[in-house]
């Protein structure tokens, strides 16, 4: 059977170009975005929030960790331009799929967004689930031990992007006033130490869970066995810490380290013997 003329001309043709069915020529279309703005208003961030997107983590033996994160990409917008174009931020993550995500890798991401979006100033921040594989510290046990991670990119033209880590690190703190005042047993909790971080030389995300919890009275696993328990809560028991010794603990830790220029950590206790956290917080630029 001959097919109608219109279903000729499209045989053989891109099926997703829709200029084929509305016009009889091609016509460029016109960018809005792109246009003047005469209201003399700058915008500082301009972009997408909240972008889902599945991602390759670099691990600390240079192999990979899939995840899936949360993208806000930002731009500057000069006071004379009208829009951004909003699919292109998306289009970076997707020229970016597969490629193991790294400071070194991010930045080249960032550079690539100023340029794809002719812009002069602009930010990346992304929020994913790290995993790390753990071995309980009596049996022996394996398990899985998830913390929330993040970088943030930020940057301009001609300069080299600033990447800054963070991690939250689940934690046990036993309370030192607790164990001196009592005839037996004290009191503990979960704690969140937060460690953001800016460096020099590279540093990665599982040198940062370790400086956390080296520092707290004791650490967490996915999995325990009943020696295991046993061993956490006299861990816990033999190095109390209140929420001022865990900030200042990691602080020191993390200052004596060359390859941190700067951070900032922070540590929310929720107190199993009150309806509030206790928090301490504790910032710190290397030559400050």
């Amino acid at each position: 059977m001959e097919l109608p003329a219109r279903c000729r001309f499209l045989k053989g043709q891109q099926m997703n170009a829709p200029e084929h069915f509305f016009a009889s020529e091609p016509r460029a279309l016109p960018d809005i975005q792109s246009a003047g703005d005469r209201r003399n208003l700058p915008i500082q961030r301009v972009g997408v929030k909240g972008v889902r997107h599945p991602v390759l983590i670099r691990t600390v033996d240079g192999g990979t960790q899939p995840s899936v994160a949360t993208f806000d990409m930002f731009v500057a917008l000069p006071s004379d331009v009208k829009g951004t174009h909003m699919s292109r931020f998306v289009e970076i993550l997707e020229a970016h799929a597969g490629v193991p995500l790294d400071p070194a890798t991010l930045r080249g991401m960032f550079d690539r967004m100023l340029e794809r979006l002719g812009a002069q100033r602009g930010e990346i921040a992304l929020t994913f689930t790290y995993f790390m594989r753990k071995t309980a510290p009596v049996s022996g046990v394996s398990s899985l031990m998830d913390y929330e991670a993040s970088f943030h990119v930020t940057g301009r033209v001609g300069a080299p992007a600033q990447v800054h880590m963070a991690l939250q690190v689940p934690v046990t703190s036993l309370c030192p006033c607790s164990r001196e005042i009592s005839n037996y047993g004290a009191h503990n909790q979960r704690s969140h130490l937060t460690l953001k971080i800016e460096t020099k030389a590279p540093m990665h995300l599982d040198d940062i869970v370790r400086v956390a919890e080296s520092s707290a009275s004791c650490e967490l696993w996915g999995l325990l066995k009943r020696p295991d328990e046993k061993y956490v809560t006299e861990r816990a028991y033999d190095n109390p810490k209140f929420v001022e010794d865990l900030v200042r603990d990691v602080a020191l830790a993390l200052r004596s380290d060359a390859r941190v220029d700067a951070f900032t950590v922070e540590s929310e206790n929720f107190e199993s013997i009150h309806n509030h956290s206790a928090y301490a917080r504790i910032d710190f630029v290397r030559g400050a």
